[in-house]
């Protein structure tokens, strides 16, 4: 009877004991990549990474505990973010938080086997980054920044609170698939809004200026910046032109309205980086890329800047004023 008190006591112990060791165990420390596109220096840049960093932390994942962490700026700069691309893959991550066309893809040619998430990305199918919105099929995901149509949105936001404008300039990135795309959905409007478009390449910020500055000769001039790092990178020029040049100007993001720009549309940016640390830690417990369905968003926000109308000359419709979700006095 004792000897089989003590089989069974031992076998007990047989399995308690690798289950107490296991639990002494150190969590496994899993390696996550971040490649902004812009500059560490900017507060918008560092707002949308805090978002980021707080959504994981929500979510369980803590820089330094159980995930190591490493952010790269890119600047705008295509050979600095090539450095940090091969940086990153060396890094060996987990998966990678790419932000925007830029970054996406050139980390998309440097692997096929790293989980990518991606946000900030145009028209993701036609770069190539993904087979469909729907099943991605390869190893990155990520969030759309917006559909092409609601291009159209920022010419007739426009010509709403300045109505005597009769040629607009369409700031435009043509070294990615979305620059053409945004151009060609503000073209298809165009004629209704008796608007005569000038396109005008982002590249160097010298081409920038002598452009803007060509084109502002005329009167009845308006200005568009469409969605992509560049705009983001020469920022404070565009916003600097626009006011020597009193050209009425319409953005996609809300931070060129906080810095001076009239009116903006587009997604809320910061909601995309919290998501996308949702889709980050889908990643981290096994689910793939491929698996996981491209998201669009699906709620807009307009932001309008009354001392920059006031500037212009320009009176802000009562019924735009209602609509708007910012209004910066």
């Amino acid at each position: 009877m004792k000897r089989r008190e003590f089989i069974t006591g031992l076998a007990g112990a047989a399995v308690v004991w690798p289950l107490s060791v296991r639990a002494q165990q150190p969590e496994r420390v899993r390696r996550i990549g971040v490649l902004m596109s812009t500059g560490a220096d900017g507060s918008e840049g560092q707002a949308r990474v805090a978002a980021f960093l707080h959504g994981l932390q929500q979510l369980g994942w803590t820089d330094g505990r159980n995930a190591r962490i490493d952010v790269r700026w890119g600047a705008g700069n295509a050979e600095e973010i090539r450095k940090h691309v091969a940086a990153l893959v060396a890094f060996g991550p987990d998966v990678i938080l790419a932000i925007g066309t830029q970054t996406a893809g050139p980390l998309l040619e440097a692997t096929r086997t790293i989980p990518i998430v991606f946000v900030q990305v145009a028209d993701p199918v036609g770069a190539g980054f993904v087979e469909s919105l729907a099943r991605p099929g390869g190893n990155a995901t990520g969030f759309a920044n917006f559909e092409y149509g609601i291009s159209g949105k920022w010419l007739e936001l426009l010509k709403e609170i300045a109505p005597r404008l009769t040629r607009v300039a369409v700031l435009r990135d043509p070294s990615v698939a979305s620059g053409t795309g945004q151009l060609g959905a503000i073209q298809s409007v165009a004629p209704s809004f008796a608007v005569e478009l000038t396109s005008i390449d982002l590249r160097s910020a010298g081409g920038l200026e002598s452009a803007l500055t060509a084109f502002a000769r005329k009167p009845t001039g308006g200005l568009i910046v469409t969605a992509g790092n560049l705009g983001l990178v020469h920022r404070d020029l565009i916003l600097a032109l626009a006011a020597r040049h009193d050209l009425p100007a319409s953005f996609s993001d809300r931070v060129f309205v906080d810095r001076g720009g009239l009116i903006s549309y587009g997604p809320d940016r910061i909601d995309q980086y919290r998501r996308a640390a949702g889709y980050v830690d889908r990643v981290l417990k096994g689910e793939k890329p491929a698996d996981l369905p491209v998201q669009v968003p699906t709620k807009y926000e307009m932001a309008i800047n009354i001392k920059t109308a006031k500037a212009l000359g320009l009176t802000v419709p009562d019924k735009l004023l209602a609509r708007a979700d910012g209004v910066i006095e």
